[in-house]
């Protein structure tokens, strides 16, 4: 019997930090896209980014390490950390082609990122290079892209709507500010690991 082609997940962000929402998506699009793994690539240096203060790589791809480990269609790549230079998507996803040559490869990443792609690194030629799974968020929707991109990306990029996924990196870094509670919007290894480093204060 002829072995079906891989097929990969690439989960790329800044988990600062990573939460329930990221594994959830995570999750949703192994099943519904018959994924054999998913690859979570913190960004070391994000280009959208640059002028905000985010928390060390090391600290969230340790995060990332505790959030995924009881998973094992999950794992963690230090990809973006070990290459020199800002993290760009495109240059993520030729060095996964490059590593998995026959494999079929997805991105994943949230609505509002896709609604943002063509201020992206050579974003035509990432479409060209990856599928996209574009979970949805209240408030976002795939059209607003613009129907005539909607409409030449449409094989492209491919909705995943995920139940209740209101839970933001933002949001949580706020609460512990404000010192209000985080429990069960993100793992509890990785809210013990935040109090024991005093992350977000």
């Amino acid at each position: 019997m002829e072995k079906k082609e891989k097929v990969i997940g690439i989960m790329g962000g800044t988990f600062d930090p990573i939460h329930n929402g990221h594994l959830l998506t995570a999750e949703c699009a192994a099943y519904q896209y018959d994924l054999d793994e998913v690859i979570f690539v913190p960004s070391a240096n994000p280009p959208h980014k640059v002028e905000k203060n985010i928390t060390d790589a090391e600290d969230r791809y340790t995060m990332a390490l505790l959030a995924t480990m009881s998973n094992p269609k999950f794992r963690v790549s230090r990809m973006e950390m070990e290459r020199k230079g800002l993290s760009y998507t495109i240059d993520t996803v030729r060095e996964f082609k490059k590593l998995y040559p026959t494999a079929k490869i997805y991105f994943i990443t949230g609505s509002d990122a896709i609604l943002e792609i063509f201020t992206w690194k050579e974003p035509e030629e990432l479409l060209k290079q990856a599928e996209f799974i574009a979970a949805t968020r209240p408030g976002y929707c795939l059209s607003q892209l613009g129907q005539k991109l909607y409409d030449d990306y449409r094989d492209a990029i491919h909705p995943l709507e995920i139940p209740g996924l209101a839970i933001s990196s933002t949001d949580i870094r706020q609460r512990i500010i404000e010192g209000r509670p985080i429990k069960y919007q993100l793992p509890e290894t990785v809210e013990m690991y935040i109090k024991k480093h005093n992350l977000y204060r």
